[in-house]
Protein backbone atom coordinates (compact mmCIF):
# COMPACT_ATOMS: atom_id res chain seq x y z
CA UNK A 1 0.00 0.00 0.00
CA UNK A 2 1.10 3.41 -1.07
CA UNK A 3 2.79 5.32 1.83
CA UNK A 4 0.76 8.17 1.23
CA UNK A 5 -2.42 6.36 2.04
CA UNK A 6 -1.12 5.39 5.56
CA UNK A 7 -2.05 7.19 8.43
CA UNK A 8 -2.47 6.51 12.10
CA UNK A 9 -5.49 7.60 12.14
CA UNK A 10 -8.42 6.92 10.12
CA UNK A 11 -11.99 8.64 10.90
CA UNK A 12 -15.07 7.30 9.06
CA UNK A 13 -17.79 9.71 9.21
CA UNK A 14 -17.59 13.57 9.48
CA UNK A 15 -20.76 14.98 11.40
CA UNK A 16 -19.55 16.51 14.76
CA UNK A 17 -18.37 13.26 16.20
CA UNK A 18 -15.71 12.62 13.37
CA UNK A 19 -14.62 16.20 12.96
CA UNK A 20 -14.52 16.67 16.69
CA UNK A 21 -12.16 13.36 16.70
CA UNK A 22 -10.39 15.05 13.54
CA UNK A 23 -9.53 18.46 15.29
CA UNK A 24 -8.06 16.43 18.91
CA UNK A 25 -6.21 14.02 17.30
CA UNK A 26 -4.35 16.53 14.69
CA UNK A 27 -3.83 18.62 17.27
CA UNK A 28 -1.90 15.29 19.43
CA UNK A 29 0.21 15.28 16.26
CA UNK A 30 -1.20 12.33 14.59
CA UNK A 31 -1.84 11.91 10.87
CA UNK A 32 -5.30 11.64 10.19
CA UNK A 33 -7.84 11.39 7.65
CA UNK A 34 -11.71 11.57 7.71
CA UNK A 35 -13.43 9.61 4.89
CA UNK A 36 -16.97 10.24 4.42
CA UNK A 37 -19.14 9.35 0.81
CA UNK A 38 -20.37 13.15 0.88
CA UNK A 39 -17.53 16.31 0.99
CA UNK A 40 -20.40 18.33 2.63
CA UNK A 41 -19.62 17.66 6.68
CA UNK A 42 -21.95 17.92 9.74
CA UNK A 43 -23.98 14.97 9.46
CA UNK A 44 -27.35 15.46 10.31
CA UNK A 45 -26.89 18.59 11.97
CA UNK A 46 -27.02 19.91 8.59
CA UNK A 47 -30.71 19.49 8.45
CA UNK A 48 -31.50 20.89 11.58
CA UNK A 49 -32.95 24.52 11.54
CA UNK A 50 -31.82 25.60 14.68
CA UNK A 51 -29.41 25.12 17.08
CA UNK A 52 -29.82 26.92 20.49
CA UNK A 53 -28.15 24.18 22.88
CA UNK A 54 -24.59 24.48 21.88
CA UNK A 55 -22.20 25.92 23.91
CA UNK A 56 -21.23 29.41 23.28
CA UNK A 57 -22.77 29.43 19.91
CA UNK A 58 -26.76 30.15 20.40
CA UNK A 59 -29.07 30.63 17.92
CA UNK A 60 -27.22 29.09 15.02
CA UNK A 61 -28.55 26.98 12.14
CA UNK A 62 -27.57 23.62 11.59
CA UNK A 63 -25.91 24.62 8.61
CA UNK A 64 -23.56 27.41 10.02
CA UNK A 65 -22.43 25.18 12.82
CA UNK A 66 -21.36 22.81 10.55
CA UNK A 67 -19.57 25.32 8.45
CA UNK A 68 -17.69 26.06 11.79
CA UNK A 69 -16.49 22.80 12.50
CA UNK A 70 -15.18 21.98 9.18
CA UNK A 71 -13.57 25.51 8.77
CA UNK A 72 -11.86 24.49 12.56
CA UNK A 73 -10.98 21.28 10.58
CA UNK A 74 -10.03 22.57 7.86
CA UNK A 75 -7.96 25.36 9.18
CA UNK A 76 -6.02 22.18 11.50
CA UNK A 77 -5.12 20.86 8.46
CA UNK A 78 -7.38 17.73 8.56
CA UNK A 79 -6.92 15.75 5.34
CA UNK A 80 -10.67 14.81 3.68
CA UNK A 81 -11.12 11.72 1.57
CA UNK A 82 -14.11 11.81 -0.07
CA UNK A 83 -15.26 7.70 -0.90
CA UNK A 84 -17.80 5.18 -0.17
CA UNK A 85 -16.39 3.14 2.68
CA UNK A 86 -17.24 -0.83 2.09
CA UNK A 87 -15.34 -2.20 4.36
CA UNK A 88 -12.81 -2.75 7.32
CA UNK A 89 -10.32 -5.52 7.85
CA UNK A 90 -7.11 -6.00 10.11
CA UNK A 91 -4.12 -6.67 7.93
CA UNK A 92 -0.65 -6.88 8.74
CA UNK A 93 -0.81 -5.02 12.23
CA UNK A 94 -3.14 -1.88 10.65
CA UNK A 95 -6.56 -1.31 9.70
CA UNK A 96 -7.56 -1.62 5.93
CA UNK A 97 -10.59 0.60 5.22
CA UNK A 98 -11.58 -0.49 1.22
CA UNK A 99 -13.31 2.21 -0.32
CA UNK A 100 -14.78 2.93 -4.13
CA UNK A 101 -11.26 4.98 -4.57
CA UNK A 102 -8.97 2.60 -3.15
CA UNK A 103 -7.48 1.54 -0.15
CA UNK A 104 -6.28 3.58 3.05
CA UNK A 105 -4.29 2.07 6.27
CA UNK A 106 -4.01 3.12 9.50
CA UNK A 107 -2.96 2.09 13.48
CA UNK A 108 -6.51 2.99 14.25
CA UNK A 109 -9.72 3.70 13.04
CA UNK A 110 -12.77 5.56 14.45
CA UNK A 111 -16.02 4.50 13.50
CA UNK A 112 -18.17 7.59 13.32
CA UNK A 113 -21.03 6.89 10.60
CA UNK A 114 -23.91 8.08 12.39
CA UNK A 115 -27.79 7.56 11.77
CA UNK A 116 -30.41 7.41 9.90
CA UNK A 117 -33.87 8.63 10.13
CA UNK A 118 -36.27 5.57 10.91
CA UNK A 119 -39.08 4.99 8.91
CA UNK A 120 -43.01 4.16 9.74
CA UNK A 121 -43.12 1.15 7.30
CA UNK A 122 -46.71 2.42 5.72
CA UNK A 123 -48.07 1.61 2.64
CA UNK A 124 -47.50 5.09 0.94
CA UNK A 125 -44.49 5.75 2.56
CA UNK A 126 -41.78 4.71 -0.04
CA UNK A 127 -43.84 5.30 -3.17
CA UNK A 128 -44.56 9.10 -2.15
CA UNK A 129 -41.48 9.79 -0.61
CA UNK A 130 -40.23 12.88 -2.25
CA UNK A 131 -43.89 13.61 -3.45
CA UNK A 132 -45.14 14.56 -0.05
CA UNK A 133 -43.11 11.76 2.45
CA UNK A 134 -40.23 13.83 3.56
CA UNK A 135 -37.81 13.02 7.04
CA UNK A 136 -36.16 16.67 6.92
CA UNK A 137 -39.16 19.93 7.63
CA UNK A 138 -35.85 22.60 7.30
CA UNK A 139 -35.22 20.91 3.79
CA UNK A 140 -38.33 20.33 2.19
CA UNK A 141 -40.68 22.68 4.39
CA UNK A 142 -40.45 25.57 1.97
CA UNK A 143 -42.44 23.84 -0.77
CA UNK A 144 -45.35 23.22 1.54
CA UNK A 145 -46.10 27.13 2.64
CA UNK A 146 -49.70 27.82 2.97
CA UNK A 147 -50.44 24.38 2.66
CA UNK A 148 -51.08 21.74 5.30
CA UNK A 149 -48.97 18.88 6.61
CA UNK A 150 -48.86 16.38 9.39
CA UNK A 151 -45.68 15.61 11.39
CA UNK A 152 -45.46 12.39 13.02
CA UNK A 153 -44.00 11.69 15.98
CA UNK A 154 -43.64 13.25 19.44
CA UNK A 155 -39.79 13.97 20.66
CA UNK A 156 -37.71 16.85 20.12
CA UNK A 157 -37.51 16.74 16.36
CA UNK A 158 -41.19 16.21 15.80
CA UNK A 159 -42.06 19.14 18.15
CA UNK A 160 -38.83 21.17 16.18
CA UNK A 161 -40.12 20.15 12.77
CA UNK A 162 -44.18 21.11 13.79
CA UNK A 163 -43.10 24.75 14.95
CA UNK A 164 -40.62 25.57 11.89
CA UNK A 165 -43.63 24.24 9.67
CA UNK A 166 -46.34 26.62 11.69
CA UNK A 167 -44.33 29.21 10.81
CA UNK A 168 -45.17 29.00 7.29
CA UNK A 169 -47.60 26.35 6.66
CA UNK A 170 -51.90 27.16 6.76
CA UNK A 171 -52.56 24.23 9.09
CA UNK A 172 -49.90 21.72 11.09
CA UNK A 173 -51.08 18.62 12.29
CA UNK A 174 -48.98 16.71 14.92
CA UNK A 175 -49.46 12.76 15.26
CA UNK A 176 -48.38 11.28 18.18
CA UNK A 177 -48.89 7.74 19.56
CA UNK A 178 -49.10 8.65 23.10
CA UNK A 179 -50.87 10.60 25.09
CA UNK A 180 -47.79 12.60 26.40
CA UNK A 181 -44.98 14.67 24.05
CA UNK A 182 -41.29 13.24 24.75
CA UNK A 183 -39.96 16.88 23.39
CA UNK A 184 -38.46 18.94 25.91
CA UNK A 185 -41.25 21.43 27.83
CA UNK A 186 -39.81 24.52 26.47
CA UNK A 187 -40.69 22.83 22.96
CA UNK A 188 -43.73 21.71 23.93
CA UNK A 189 -44.86 25.18 25.24
CA UNK A 190 -44.08 27.10 21.96
CA UNK A 191 -45.86 24.43 19.92
CA UNK A 192 -48.79 24.23 21.99
CA UNK A 193 -48.95 27.75 21.98
CA UNK A 194 -49.56 27.96 18.00
CA UNK A 195 -53.08 28.76 16.53
CA UNK A 196 -52.39 26.59 13.70
CA UNK A 197 -51.18 23.49 15.31
CA UNK A 198 -53.17 20.55 16.23
CA UNK A 199 -51.85 17.73 18.34
CA UNK A 200 -54.04 13.99 17.66
CA UNK A 201 -53.21 12.23 20.59
CA UNK A 202 -53.06 8.56 20.57
CA UNK A 203 -53.11 8.16 17.15
CA UNK A 204 -50.65 6.61 14.23
CA UNK A 205 -50.46 6.54 10.98
CA UNK A 206 -51.48 3.22 9.17
CA UNK A 207 -51.34 4.46 5.35
CA UNK A 208 -49.96 7.34 3.55
CA UNK A 209 -52.88 8.13 0.74
CA UNK A 210 -52.11 9.76 -2.87
CA UNK A 211 -51.91 8.98 -6.42
CA UNK A 212 -48.63 11.07 -7.65
CA UNK A 213 -48.37 13.63 -4.86
CA UNK A 214 -49.57 12.98 -0.80
CA UNK A 215 -53.06 13.42 -0.55
CA UNK A 216 -53.89 11.89 2.88
CA UNK A 217 -53.26 9.95 5.51
CA UNK A 218 -55.31 7.34 7.44
CA UNK A 219 -54.81 8.11 11.08
CA UNK A 220 -56.03 5.41 14.06
CA UNK A 221 -56.65 6.55 17.20
CA UNK A 222 -55.72 3.62 19.68
CA UNK A 223 -58.40 4.60 22.68
CA UNK A 224 -61.27 5.31 20.75
CA UNK A 225 -60.43 2.54 18.42
CA UNK A 226 -61.59 4.87 15.01
CA UNK A 227 -59.58 5.14 12.22
CA UNK A 228 -60.19 8.48 10.16
CA UNK A 229 -58.59 9.86 6.79
CA UNK A 230 -57.28 13.22 7.04
CA UNK A 231 -56.37 15.46 3.84
CA UNK A 232 -52.64 16.88 4.06
CA UNK A 233 -50.31 17.88 1.16
CA UNK A 234 -47.38 16.50 2.99
CA UNK A 235 -46.22 14.43 5.79
CA UNK A 236 -43.15 14.93 7.98
CA UNK A 237 -41.54 11.49 9.80
CA UNK A 238 -39.54 12.23 12.76
CA UNK A 239 -39.61 9.20 14.56
CA UNK A 240 -36.36 8.02 15.76
CA UNK A 241 -33.01 7.16 13.70
CA UNK A 242 -31.51 3.65 13.30
CA UNK A 243 -27.75 3.60 13.29
CA UNK A 244 -25.43 3.34 10.22
CA UNK A 245 -23.66 0.16 11.42
CA UNK A 246 -24.54 -2.39 8.98
CA UNK A 247 -21.08 -2.35 7.35
CA UNK A 248 -19.39 -2.91 10.63
CA UNK A 249 -22.07 -6.15 11.32
CA UNK A 250 -19.77 -9.46 12.76
CA UNK A 251 -16.72 -6.74 13.76
CA UNK A 252 -17.78 -5.08 16.21
CA UNK A 253 -20.14 -6.26 19.44
CA UNK A 254 -23.36 -4.18 18.97
CA UNK A 255 -27.06 -4.35 20.65
CA UNK A 256 -30.40 -5.78 19.28
CA UNK A 257 -31.02 -2.66 17.89
CA UNK A 258 -27.10 -2.27 16.01
CA UNK A 259 -25.89 0.54 18.13
CA UNK A 260 -22.22 -0.66 18.62
CA UNK A 261 -21.09 -1.19 22.54
CA UNK A 262 -18.55 1.13 23.77
CA UNK A 263 -18.41 3.35 26.88
CA UNK A 264 -17.31 6.62 27.61
CA UNK A 265 -13.87 5.36 26.27
CA UNK A 266 -15.17 4.62 22.66
CA UNK A 267 -13.01 1.66 22.72
CA UNK A 268 -14.89 -1.32 21.20
CA UNK A 269 -14.97 -5.22 21.35
CA UNK A 270 -11.99 -4.94 18.27
CA UNK A 271 -8.71 -3.74 19.17
CA UNK A 272 -8.02 -0.91 17.39
CA UNK A 273 -11.34 0.12 16.48
CA UNK A 274 -13.56 3.04 18.24
CA UNK A 275 -16.58 4.15 17.79
CA UNK A 276 -18.44 7.65 18.64
CA UNK A 277 -21.49 9.83 18.72
CA UNK A 278 -24.78 8.28 17.26
CA UNK A 279 -23.80 4.93 16.60
CA UNK A 280 -22.72 4.43 20.08
CA UNK A 281 -25.21 2.75 22.43
CA UNK A 282 -25.83 5.28 24.67
CA UNK A 283 -28.44 7.51 27.14
CA UNK A 284 -28.52 10.74 25.40
CA UNK A 285 -27.26 11.56 21.96
CA UNK A 286 -26.49 15.42 20.92
CA UNK A 287 -24.50 17.31 19.29
CA UNK A 288 -22.11 18.25 21.90
CA UNK A 289 -21.96 14.51 23.48
CA UNK A 290 -20.71 13.67 19.75
CA UNK A 291 -18.41 16.33 19.82
CA UNK A 292 -17.28 15.00 23.18
CA UNK A 293 -16.95 11.68 22.18
CA UNK A 294 -14.76 12.94 19.32
CA UNK A 295 -12.28 13.87 22.27
CA UNK A 296 -12.53 10.59 24.43
CA UNK A 297 -12.12 8.21 21.48
CA UNK A 298 -8.85 10.18 20.22
CA UNK A 299 -7.76 10.28 23.94
CA UNK A 300 -8.08 6.52 24.17
CA UNK A 301 -6.43 5.95 20.63
CA UNK A 302 -3.41 7.82 22.19
CA UNK A 303 -3.29 4.94 25.10
CA UNK A 304 -3.86 2.39 22.69
CA UNK A 305 -0.49 3.71 20.86
CA UNK A 306 1.00 3.77 23.85
CA UNK A 307 0.29 0.03 25.45
CA UNK A 308 1.35 -0.95 21.38
CA UNK A 309 5.02 0.76 21.40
Amino acid sequence: MMEQNRYDVLIIGSGPAGLGAAIYAVRAGLKTAVIDRSPISGGQVLITYEVDNYLGLPGLSGSELSEKFRMHADNLGVAFITADVQGVEHASGLKVVHTAEGDFSAKAVILATGASHSKLGVLGEEKLLGAGVSYCATCDGAFFRNRTVAVVGGGDVAVEDAVFLAGICKKVYLIHRRDKLRAADSLQKKLLSLDNVEVLWNSVVKEITGEDVVEGVSVYNNVSDVQSSLAVNGVFIAVGIEPNTELFRGMVEMDEKGYILADETCVTSKEGIFAVGDIRKKPMRQIITAVADGANAVYSVQNYFVEQA
